[in-house]
């Protein structure tokens, strides 16, 4: 019970604070005349819900909802997309050094999950400094481990690794917690300033990408924590970089979703790419729309849970009617599938809210593409 209570008081404290700045930033932009200054506003709005959405992650990524696809990525950005959501939340007497060197470096990795680790490592530092200040140190550089390296005790072949090094100046850690630090639920922080999953999911992502992550601690002096991934060939595949270009389609899409708001979401952002979307927000309803004129939509994009129908009944009643009409699944939490189950029952792909404009127009390309190839 005492677990438990610790981890509700976190994700309270946690909650409320995302949803204070998500408020005041909101109220601030309703009331901006000056459009330069809006944008600022909804920008600080913008970083707080992905703050949100990584705390929502974080949760199911220690409850092991399910897997998560991973892509080859050079994650140089994405540590310099955290440093810069960072810089607006930690105090201004914590300055941050930052030295990333992986610009040849591709890993097989998940995007949210690397942004949770970099997050979570540098949130702990942060809190380190929070009563003196000091420096955080972040460097992202390449490593080679060899047959006989210090780190095959960490069960780390020999091969190239992608190293992420989080340091501070803080207050370190008491020899007495070195052996605890990555147990669910252990923390020094008091009740309501934090939820003690943080290194816990970290220490859990870096294993599910075959990595492994130490730490070193001067009482006094601070700590800094080190994470390996394994890095792959460049010919394996191309990795996700940081601009990229939305691709647009003019294909007909039905959009199913019994929350009205994001319903009208998902078709707006579609619309915005080109698309000709009808959205629904009623399953039953939804499916005898594609009875009624099933060549008019060349892709589904439907919520998993709902009343009547869910997303997998709905499909299977699409798929009676054209076998060929691709599925994409979309869902914030299901105990009733996962991204392998989607897959075997037909699913093309498996989104997790909260939808983003880049992933849903990318993903939605990428499935119609496919249905265009010659099988």
């Amino acid at each position: 019970m005492e677990a438990i209570g610790t981890l509700s008081s976190g994700i309270a404290h946690d909650f409320n604070n995302v949803l204070s700045a998500i408020i005041g930033y909101t109220e601030l932009a309703m009331m901006e005349d000056d459009e330069r200054l809006r944008q600022d506003d909804l920008k600080q709005y913008l970083q707080a819900c992905e703050r949100a959405t990584s705390l929502v992650s974080q949760i199911l990524t220690f409850s092991r909802i399910s897997a998560v696809d991973k892509k080859p990525l050079n994650i140089g950005y994405i540590v310099k997309e955290a440093v810069k959501l960072l810089r607006s939340t930690i105090p201004t007497t914590i300055e941050v050094k930052q030295r990333i060197d992986s610009k040849s470096i591709i890993v097989l990795a998940n995007h949210t999950q690397i942004h949770q680790i970099m997050m979570n490592l540098c949130t702990n530092a942060a809190h380190a400094m929070r009563k003196k200040g000091g420096v955080m140190k972040i460097k992202l550089t390449p490593f080679e481990s060899a047959s006989d390296s210090p780190l095959r005790s960490l069960d780390l072949p020999p091969g190239s690794y992608l190293k992420l090094e989080v340091s501070d100046s803080g207050y370190g850690i008491d020899p007495a917690n070195m052996n605890r630090i990555f147990d669910p639920f252990f923390t020094t922080k008091g009740a309501s300033e934090g939820t003690g999953l943080g290194l816990s999911v970290v220490y859990g992502i870096v294993k599910s990408h075959g990595g492994a992550i130490t730490v070193d601690s001067v009482p006094g002096s601070g700590s800094t924590f080190t994470v390996y991934i394994p890095a792959i060939r460049h010919q394996e595949a191309k990795a996700e970089t940081e601009t990229e270009v939305i691709r647009r389609g003019d294909e007909g899409i039905l959009f199913v979703d019994d929350e009205p708001m994001l319903s009208a979401l998902g078709r707006d952002m579609l619309q915005r790419s080109g698309y000709k979307v009808t959205d629904c927000i009623d399953s039953v309803q939804a499916l005898e729309m594609f009875t009624d004129n099933p060549n008019a939509y060349d892709l589904i994009i439907t919520d998993m849970t709902m009343p009547c129908l869910t997303g997998i009944d709905l499909a299977k009643e699409i798929w009676k009617i054209r076998p060929e009409t691709p599925v994409i699944l979309c869902t914030g939490h299901s105990d009733l599938i996962d991204e392998e189950q989607a897959k075997k029952e037909g699913i093309r792909r498996f989104i997790m809210k909260p939808l983003r404009h880049k992933e849903l127009a990318r993903t939605v390309r990428d499935v119609l593409d496919e249905q265009k190839q010659p099988t």
